[in-house]
């Protein structure tokens, strides 16, 4: 397992230990759907789950927002017990569940009023923070719509608003961009962190997308059967478990062309510096993994050179985190997360107390 040893400026936001979830399955059986979670998740960070369908991603936000009991293990949320004080955490937190959470014949803005009415705010302060959130989520032009006459991008920003009425300091978000064209998660996105810059929060999310992940987490977990099997920055992670590859094509000598790759895999620190050779019309095609791509690349081609390796194409790609799930497990996340699966019931509220 891969981690990193973040350093805590305070007491973390999310903190839990051995944290379990056992479902009673066909026959009596046993399923755990989360085994062993143990995190700390320090302030104003972004954190992702990454897993495929399945690996218990959304079955841990459901355990740390109070909507499922832990088998066994502790957590606390904003310095909250999830098991002896559900009500002190649900009143510090938002959660957007994959689900849309408003009703679908209530306008927007009386939906965000019946928010704040279920946290207990007073009136004018949930009018206060409905109106600031529509304008922040551009939702000026539909907030008297029904929100089943919205458009999916629409919905999921009435959700995060929903999420975020009672002025919560942690935001849980499940899947939040699942489902929309490519422009609409851009949309999303775009006023998630403007929302985050704007109030400082922290946030936990679950995703499919791996760019997303890659793109706006500071921190990133992956998961598979129950267990968090990694954590650590996407760039760390890349780094340790992926690496980048160099592909060349030379002619000559294949023996000594593998030999100078090898050497610079290895002077690069790469966990399997044994490069591949496969003969192709043009010449030999050499793969290596090496860290440090950008680096390695100009030196390679220079001593191959010098060694009569005449280089006819050269090309250096960068890991993704699919790279690190496939060297973590032997399968491609993308490809799992494609593959339909079944999942546990999701609940259809927005926000955690409702």
């Amino acid at each position: 397992m891969v981690r990193s040893v973040l350093v805590m400026t305070t007491a973390p936001i999310i903190s839990s230990r051995g944290l379990r979830k056992e479902f009673r399955g066909p026959g009596g059986r046993t399923v755990v759907a989360v085994s062993d979670l143990t995190m700390d998740v320090e302030p104003g960070a972004i954190t992702a789950f990454l897993g495929p369908n399945g690996a218990g991603k959304s079955t841990s936000l459901r355990m740390l927002t109070t909507l499922l009991e832990p088998t066994s293990g502790t957590a606390t949320v904003c310095g909250h017990d999830v098991a002896r004080e559900p009500a002190q955490v649900r009143a510090r937190i938002g959660y957007i569940g994959q689900k849309n959470g408003a009703g679908q014949y209530q306008r927007v803005r009386d939906e965000l009023l019946s928010q704040g009415a279920f946290y207990g705010l007073g009136r004018a302060e949930t009018r206060r923070r409905a109106d600031e959130l529509v304008e922040a989520l551009g939702l000026g032009e539909v907030a008297d719509r029904q929100t089943l006459k919205l458009s999916g991008g629409q919905r999921r920003r009435v959700d995060i608003a929903l999420g975020l009425i009672p002025g919560p300091g942690l935001l849980f978000l499940d899947e939040p961009s699942t489902g929309l064209d490519p422009q609409s998660r851009a949309n999303l996105w775009e006023h998630i962190l403007r929302l985050r810059e704007r109030y400082g929060m922290t946030l936990l999310l679950t995703t499919h997308y791996l760019d997303e992940a890659d793109q706006f987490a500071e921190r990133v977990m992956v998961m598979d059967h129950g267990e968090l099997i990694a954590d650590d920055t996407a760039p760390r992670l890349k780094a340790t478990l992926a690496g980048d590859r160099i592909t060349v094509v030379v002619d000559g000598d294949p023996a000594g062309a593998v030999a100078i790759a090898r050497h610079a895999a290895e002077e690069s620190g790469a966990a399997n510096p044994e490069p591949t050779a496969e003969p192709t019309s043009e010449g030999t095609r050499l793969t290596v993994a090496v860290h440090h791509g950008d680096r390695v690349l100009p030196p390679l081609l220079r001593t191959l050179d010098a060694h009569g390796h005449r280089v006819l194409a050269a090309e250096l790609t960068q890991p993704t985190l699919d790279d690190v799930f496939l060297a973590l497990t032997g399968r491609s996340l993308r490809e799992e997360n494609a593959a339909a699966e079944t999942t546990a019931p999701e609940p259809a509220t927005a926000g955690a107390s409702r």
